[in-house]
């Protein structure tokens, strides 16, 4: 049996990630070069109903700054422990018949990570809020 054929498709495999590389930086699923997108966040809350809900938000940060973004990336986990400790606290404290306010927890939210980051220059972003 003639091996060229195997050959040939292995050579073809062993260069297609290089041909994907050669082509210029992908973008980031999610966003932009400058996104960082971090996992859902959760929150326990009370429904109407009084028995127990989920609140699911989406966040990403936007870190122009190379330099900063490097740092960012660096502190996803503390940014992360920051996000879900005030969602938290949040959720504890919003009143069953009511929706997220999405403005206010931008707000704590931006607070925590400029506190986290240590400085201004990563702009929170926040994606689907869903509460079930």
């Amino acid at each position: 049996m003639d091996s060229r054929p195997l050959l040939a498709l292995a050579l073809i495999a062993a260069l297609a990630p290089g041909a994907a590389l050669a082509s210029g930086p992908e973008k980031k699923k999610g966003g932009g070069l400058t996104f960082i997108q971090l996992n859902t966040l959760t929150s326990t809350v009370i429904r109407p109903d009084g028995r127990r809900g989920v609140l699911t938000v989406e966040t990403g940060i936007d870190v122009p700054d190379e330099k900063l973004r490097a740092k960012a990336e660096m502190l996803v986990p503390r940014l992360r422990a920051a996000y879900v400790q005030s969602l938290q606290i949040y959720a504890s404290g919003m009143n069953p018949n009511s929706a997220p306010n999405a403005d206010q927890l931008a707000i704590q939210l931006q607070r925590e990570t400029d506190r986290v980051m240590g400085q201004k220059g990563a702009k929170l972003l926040l994606g689907t809020m869903l509460m079930n």
